[in-house]
């Protein structure tokens, strides 16, 4: 399989959210990634409380093998520490202490294949007074500070779904973590352990915030500042037909041409741009006004022009647009329509990767 990656082995311990979403990554990227899926699942539908995803059309599980094994099994777990001994890393989201119950925790693991790097994905990581709580995407990023600027004025906060913690904070993390402890182990010769917390990767993608902050252009109130939706060249504007879209004229130049396609180019009261006072009667002048038209309208009048625009598109309309359709930024495999791997690599370019396995689908191929 081409991909930068491509020479690299990874075992999955079979979980949810965000050890799939890395263990997809690097897979999408060339590596050779194993899922150790429960025995008792054999046949059935994958998935997870709430979240039941049939075989093929699974789009976090896609690009990797599956083997179902019961780790209680001493049988079965001799195989899997056969496959881990010629791994280069591991994917585990257990409760923190779970692998050692087991019997293969990082101190066996590392005795055996002393090069290898174990991945531990967890909510809150594996210390703290939380460690051992149960917990999700919306509570790790409400305790990373995130959450508290995702949202309306008027409204509480609105939680993005699993993308912000699971997948940002918590997947990508591991996936970069992984990748730089390999780096690592091939100079050293050492393997060693990456703690990622969905908490810790939330709280890493708020430092945006916390520059601003610091710089005193951000105050603790959702839609209150320049890059919350407090600003009226920098928010989203329902049309006359109920969609909407996304103006972010943030620079002077691209604030200008906004305010001129818009005709308001000689209204002495938008030249305020950066005066927060302003924001709210402006927004509201703005807001009347594409109002009036339908988004096609503005589509027409603003879109492939340095006015910073975008229409909100749902994903089956985002995959159906010009320019992802030229770039190929989405994929349908399956039925399932889905983003294609990123980043892109001149030299080394991903595949497209294959639908996901079923449950214990290489069985035969990797534990006969």
């Amino acid at each position: 399989m081409p991909g930068p990656l491509q020479g690299l082995k990874v075992i999955e311990f079979g979980g949810i959210g965000p050890g799939p979403f890395c263990a997809m990554m690097l897979s999408d990227m060339g590596a050779d990634v194993i899922r150790l899926d429960r025995k008792a699942d054999k046949g059935k539908d994958r998935g997870s409380p709430g979240f039941l995803v049939s075989g093929r059309h699974s789009v976090l599980h896609r690009g990797r093998r599956s083997v179902a094994v019961d780790l209680k099994d001493p049988a079965h777990r001799d195989k899997v520490l056969a496959m881990i001994d010629g791994a280069d890393a591991v994917i585990e989201g257990y409760r923190p202490g779970v692998l050692e119950r087991l019997g293969l925790g990082p101190d066996v693991l590392l005795a055996r294949n002393p090069r290898l790097v174990i991945g531990r994905m967890t909510g809150w990581g594996q210390d703290g007074p939380l460690a051992q709580a149960a917990g999700h995407d919306i509570n790790y990023i409400a305790l990373s500070g995130a959450l508290a600027a995702i949202g309306r004025k008027e409204g509480g906060p609105a939680a993005p779904p699993a993308m912000v913690g699971d997948l940002g904070g918590g997947g990508m993390m591991l996936a970069f973590g992984i990748v730089c402890a390999v780096l690592e182990a091939r100079v050293s010769g050492r393997g060693q352990v990456v703690d990622a917390a969905v908490l810790d990767g939330a709280a890493l993608l708020t430092s945006i915030v916390c520059e601003l902050r610091a710089l005193g252009l951000w105050r603790d109130q959702r839609q209150g500042n320049l890059l919350d939706g407090g600003s009226h060249f920098y928010d989203t504007y329902e049309c006359a037909d109920g969609q909407w879209i996304s103006i972010g004229s943030l620079e002077p130049q691209f604030y200008a041409l906004l305010l001129e396609k818009l005709g308001l180019d000689n209204d002495r009261e938008f030249a305020r741009q950066r005066d927060p006072k302003a924001w709210p009667a402006l927004k509201a002048r703005i807001a009347a006004i594409f109002r009036a038209q339908p988004a096609a309208h503005w589509c027409a009048l603003l879109e492939n022009t340095d006015v910073c625009f975008a229409p909100v598109l749902a994903t089956a309309e985002a995959a159906a647009h010009p320019h992802n359709v030229a770039r190929a930024t989405f994929f349908e495999s399956e039925g399932v329509v889905q983003p294609s791997p990123a980043p892109r690599f001149s030299r080394t370019p991903a595949a497209r990767p294959k639908p996901a396995p079923y449950i214990g689908e290489h069985d035969d191929e990797l534990l006969g």
